[in-house]
Order: structure tokens, then C-alpha cells, then sequence
């Protein structure tokens, strides 16, 4: 069963940011999907289990930006 946790990433201003963090987060194992929403920086990432959030602020600031 799949769950959808939300993150926050800080200075994200373009769709190159947002296709940067989600092919960092995309890598992370049993990652399904992810969706952001650039205005507000929210990240919702589906998964086939609970991810670390350490995991993701790797990934997030791989692609050079600021896990809040």
C-alpha cells in the first residue's frame, strides 16, 4: 500500500528546479511519484513505504536546493 508524505523545498524558482528536485527524489528506492508545487515549495512524494526523511533532504540538496 502506497502513502504520500510532504516536504518542503526552499528556493525553487522555475520548472528547471522543480524537474531538477524531482529527478533527485526519484532515485530514492520505492519512490512512486512525485508531485510539487512550485508557489509554495511543497513536495508530496508517493511511496511503496515510509521514506527517511534524511534520504530526501540528500536528494533534494543534491539538486542544489534547501530541505525545509
Amino acid at each position: 500500500m502506497s502513502q504520500t508524505q510532504t516536504f518542503t523545498v526552499i528556493g525553487m524558482t522555475c520548472s528547471h528546479c522543480v524537474a531538477s528536485v524531482t529527478e533527485e527524489i526519484q532515485e530514492i528506492p520505492g519512490v512512486q511519484d512525485v508531485a510539487i508545487d512550485l508557489p509554495t515549495g511543497a513536495v508530496n512524494v508517493t511511496s511503496i513505504e515510509p521514506l527517511d526523511d534524511a534520504a530526501v533532504k540528500a536528494a533534494v540538496e543534491e539538486a542544489g536546493y534547501q530541505f525545509a
